[in-house]
C-alpha cells in the first residue's frame, strides 16, 4: 500500500533553517508528482510547494517563494523541503502528498515550530 512518512520537523528560531523529508513506498515513486502542504493551528491546509515526477518542474506558494526549495531524490524514493529564513508564521504541521490511482495519499505530518 502507498505510504508517505515525513520527518525533520522541530523547533527553530526565526531566521533559522530546517530540512523536511518525505519517504514514499508502495508505489513507483519516480512516476508521480509530489506536494508539500501545511496546516497551521486554526487554519485550513494550504499548498506550500509541488514538484513534478522528474523534479524538473516546481511551484511554490507566494508566501514561501525565495525561502523554501522543494527537491527529490528518486533513487531514494524521497522528497525534501529545504526551509530557510523561517518566520513564526511558518509554524504548522507539514504534510507530504501524492495522487495515485485517482486517490489522495497523505503522510501523518511533521510539526515545525518557529519561535524564539
Amino acid at each position: 500500500q502507498v505510504q508517505l512518512v515525513e520527518s525533520g520537523g522541530g523547533l527553530v528560531q526565526p531566521g533559522g533553517s530546517l530540512r523536511l523529508s518525505c519517504a514514499g513506498s508502495g508505489f513507483f515513486f519516480s512516476l508521480y508528482g509530489m506536494r508539500w502542504y501545511r496546516q497551521a493551528p486554526g487554519k485550513e491546509r494550504e499548498l506550500v510547494a509541488a514538484i513534478s515526477s522528474t523534479g524538473g518542474s516546481t511551484n511554490y506558494a507566494d508566501s514561501v517563494k525565495g525561502r523554501f526549495t522543494i527537491f527529490r531524490d528518486n533513487t531514494k524514493n524521497t522528497m525534501y523541503l529545504q526551509m530557510n529564513s523561517l518566520k513564526p508564521e511558518d509554524t504548522a504541521v507539514y504534510y507530504c502528498n501524492t495522487v495515485h490511482a485517482a486517490m489522495d495519499y497523505w503522510g501523518k505530518g511533521t510539526l515545525v515550530t518557529v519561535s524564539s
